[in-house]
């Protein structure tokens, strides 16, 4: 276990790469989508761009180390409706190593930051407001959009990440979207970012993080009525990879005690109920 002065010091260094990088990328960026703008509507190229911003600061902050496994689709742009359990901020990074482009649902705050939210708007992703019925609705008409464009989107069903590092229930969004439109689902498991950015704390902790690609589940042929079941499925399918990953990297989950739990599952509950709305998506990448 690294020292907080030594964590204090590399994460100094890791936050300056980052701002950096986001000086450079912005408006490099920003030319790639107005370049590419007329032949390009899902801003496919501007948001891949964007993401490799990620995966050098990852690979440039040494407390990290994150893996990617399984085998992506050879037909990416089929396109894909992307799911995954959500341990912390830092599963975007982790995800973004893999080699393809996602269109992510993020919290509208995240996109009013100057620079980084002006990279998130050349990318395309997607303003979701929690607790606006009607953002949430718009939100999923603009998946379907980036969908229509051949550019696959991300949701993590859970909303929010747990307190307690268990999975939380999947909501209906994502699954209402990939029904709808045929698309098939691509389940992945993400393990080990909970250590990589804790709340309330600015340094950046020692991670070794993977995210697991599992095979695609097809929809076509579903209907609104295969929801609950579909949802289920694709739950367990990354839970189970998940126990996998945990059992690979020799993870021992913390023990909490029966009160911890109960306050921990209180606060997700708090957090979460005002974001709740029917048959919208779960709440974005950018969640805590």
């Amino acid at each position: 276990m690294q020292s907080k002065l030594v964590l204090s010091v590399l994460s100094v260094w890791s936050w300056f790469v980052l701002g950096v990088l986001v000086l450079v990328f912005t408006p490099t960026v920003g030319l790639v989508r107005l370049v590419t703008m007329p032949f390009d509507k899902g801003a496919y190229a501007a948001g891949y761009l964007f993401r490799k911003l990620t995966v050098i600061h990852s690979k440039l902050t040494p407390q990290w180390t994150f893996t990617t496994s399984g085998t992506l689709p050879d037909d990416m742009r089929r396109p894909y409706v992307g799911v995954a359990n959500h341990e912390s901020f830092v599963d975007i990074l982790l995800i973004s190593h893999l080699p393809t482009e996602f269109k992510w649902l993020s919290k509208i705050e995240i996109m009013k930051i100057p620079v980084l939210g002006w990279m998130m708007r050349f990318a395309r992703d997607i303003p979701l407001e929690r607790g606006d019925s009607t953002s949430g609705a718009a939100a999923l008409d603009h998946a379907r959009e980036r969908l229509d464009n051949k550019v696959s989107v991300m949701i993590f069903p859970e909303g929010t990440r747990s307190r307690t590092g268990e999975m939380r229930k999947f909501r209906a969004g994502a699954f209402k979207l990939a029904i709808e439109g045929g698309h098939p689902i691509l389940p992945m498991a993400v393990h080990g970012t909970r250590d990589a950015l804790r709340k309330n704390d600015w340094r950046l902790g020692v991670a070794h993080a993977e995210v697991r690609v599992l095979d695609p589940i097809p929809t076509v042929g579903l209907t609104v009525d295969d929801l609950s079941d579909l949802r289920d499925r694709v739950r367990a399918v990354i839970e189970q990879a998940r126990e996998d990953l945990r059992t690979e990297h020799g993870y021992v989950p913390p023990v909490i005690s029966p009160e911890e739990a109960a306050a921990a599952e209180a606060a997700d509950a708090e957090s979460t109920g005002a974001a709740r709305r029917p048959d919208g998506p779960a709440n974005s990448a950018d969640s805590d």
